[in-house]
């Protein structure tokens, strides 16, 4: 019968394991120090379609879980007989993408009769400042900006947040991906608008991402996104030339802006000297560049985690699974795989 160790350890080694979207990742920690981190992904695959396939994402994972593991092992000197517990995204992503890897942390942590940690993957994102800076703790304000979620949080301890401000429609991420798709751009279409924004020079007037006159902190993209689409089509109709760069240039600074602005009123206002940030959108050099920027004038701290490890990927994952280690919270082998879950 499954009764794993209940023994709990300061600095324990955890295997992260992420299957989300199109990214095969495994990672490992002991304590706060990142051991090592690989992905296997198949982003090409699903450029041919211009988005990912889910059935496609699922084959790969099933045929890289193994594989992806077996590297990161190797890169940290480690054997299977090493790790105090796994840690594995459950939630939130594409079903059957979540099932390969959650069913895969389910054996490991079987077969080593070591704990399985159910990971939220915003929470995920969230913990990757801990990697980040080993001296990190909480109190401090955190910019999530992800294709799932955006909202400003205000980190109170490991385990609790409140959130401060959100978006009341769709994501940044999500709006980015939208708006690289009416440009024509590529798959994945964020990286390769803030590509096409450094060579604009023009700026297209392009409505702010937050609400106003409303009591909670509110971001909407659905409007900026339609906005894009509209100018895109009216200058068609018109059979008027797009500067593309232009539009580019001016969306990123709509979406972004506003963002950077609230964060750091929030963390004066809260009386919070650390701001971090996680989530996929963190990973754009502009929104980082003025973030810090912002936080530097404002005398705030700012914890940035390295691109790599902005977007999917597993040390995040075993970062907040430390957190719930430490904590107690391990799951049980009939824990399930879910396509949504709720932010907190």
């Amino acid at each position: 019968m499954y009764n794993p160790s209940r023994i709990i350890k300061s600095e324990p080694v955890i295997l992260g394991l992420e299957s989300s979207c199109d990214e095969t990742a495994a990672a490992l920690i002991r304590g706060r120090t990142l051991l090592s981190s690989r992905i296997i992904s198949s982003a090409d695959e699903h450029k041919k379609f211009g988005g990912v396939v889910p059935e496609i994402a699922s084959r790969a994972h099933t045929e890289a879980v193994g594989e992806v593991v077996e590297l990161a092992l190797k890169d940290a000197g480690l054997s299977l007989e090493d790790i105090d517990a796994v840690a594995v995204t459950y939630g939130a992503g594409l079903l059957g993408a979540l099932l390969v890897g959650l069913s895969f942390a389910k054996s490991l942590a079987y077969t080593l009769n070591v704990p399985l940690i159910a990971v939220n993957h915003i929470r995920g994102h969230l913990a990757a400042a801990y990697l980040a800076d080993n001296s990190l703790k909480p109190p401090f304000v955190t910019l999530l900006a992800s294709g799932g979620h955006t909202a400003i949080l205000h980190t109170k301890n490991y385990t609790e947040f409140e959130v401060v401000g959100s978006t009341c429609d769709d994501a940044a991420g999500e709006a980015f991906d939208k708006v690289a798709r009416v440009l024509g751009l590529e798959y994945p279409g964020g990286v390769n608008v803030e590509r096409l924004a450094k060579v604009g020079a023009n700026t297209v007037n392009l409505p702010k991402c937050l609400v106003k006159n409303t009591q909670q902190m509110q971001f909407s993209y659905s409007g900026l996104k339609t906005a894009v689409i509209n100018y895109c089509h009216n200058a068609e109709q018109k059979g008027e030339a797009v500067n593309k760069a232009d539009v580019a240039r001016s969306f990123q600074h709509a979406a972004v802006d506003p963002l950077v602005k609230k964060t750091v009123e929030s963390a004066l206002k809260l009386g919070v000297g650390t701001v971090t940030a996680g989530g996929g959108v963190i990973a754009n050099g502009y929104l980082r560049e003025t973030l810090a920027r912002e936080c530097n004038a404002a005398g705030l701290k700012l914890v940035l985690p390295e691109k790599k490890y902005c977007t999917d990927n597993a040390a995040m994952i075993a970062a907040e699974g430390l957190t719930q280690y430490l904590h107690g919270n391990f799951a049980s082998l009939d824990i399930n795989a879910r396509a949504q879950i709720p932010l907190r």
